[in-house]
């Protein structure tokens, strides 16, 4: 599982000119799943986003957690996280999930977020949806479960 977080002063997903996420202060998450990953996968993620020290403190220092914050999180699904363009100018997206198993694994990431405490918003998986966020910091930082030291399954 791959993320893009961005933390962000606001962000919403809109779908043929409509709402359908909407946050203020918190993180942006572009959240892509590849193949072989799995729930222990999302869940160690969703802790890792929740509790990971992005906001500042009283002295500007990056000491604050979202969940300290009180922060929203938007989450959206993007399979081409997994883009290969080593070879060729069109990307390969074969390392990304299937959707029927990606859709269920980003779902269950935004539950996780939920059950820490967290407010979520989301795009719609599948959709073609435009992003509009005010990145604050700015502040992006990617995580990838691959370099987390866990174990991945079935290789």
């Amino acid at each position: 599982m791959r993320l893009v977080i961005q933390r962000v002063s606001r962000a919403a997903v809109r779908i043929d000119a409509a709402i359908v996420g909407e946050i203020g202060p918190g993180l942006l998450v572009l959240a892509g799943i590849r193949e072989g990953d799995g729930i222990e996968d999302v869940r160690h993620l969703a802790t890792k986003t929740a509790e990971l020290r992005i906001f500042p403190d009283d002295e500007g220092r990056f000491n604050r957690s979202l969940i300290e914050t009180g922060g929203e999180a938007l989450v959206v699904s993007q399979f081409t996280l997994y883009a290969d363009s080593r070879r060729g100018r069109r990307p390969s997206f074969v390392a990304a999930a299937r959707p029927e198993i990606a859709e269920p694994l980003v779902e269950a990431y935004a539950q996780a977020l939920e059950a820490r405490g967290v407010h979520v918003a989301r795009g719609r998986f599948g959709a073609h949806m435009d992003v509009d966020l005010v990145n604050d910091g700015p502040v992006t930082i990617i995580i990838d479960s691959e370099d987390l030291g866990r174990p991945r399954r079935g290789r």
